[in-house]
């Protein structure tokens, strides 16, 4: 093979190496977005799970504990 095949071949390899380091950046930054945004639903699902264990309780509790509403 001549230096001139060969160097060719090399521009080749080389342009398809950035072109696939570009899209490795690219899947990485959306998979970090991703991450970010479960972290986010994992916190406020947490936080309505929160709430809503709240809600039960007062709907368990006793009605007599609770005073009446003030139009009584």
């Amino acid at each position: 093979m001549d230096e001139k095949a060969l160097g060719e071949r090399i521009d080749v390899l080389e342009a398809r190496l950035v072109h696939r380091e570009r899209e490795i950046e690219e899947l990485n930054e959306i998979v970090a977005r991703q991450w970010q945004a479960i972290d986010d639903l994992t916190r406020r699902l947490g936080a309505l799970g929160g709430r809503l264990q709240a809600v039960e309780e007062r709907a368990d509790a006793p009605a007599g504990t609770e005073p009446p509403p003030p139009h009584y």
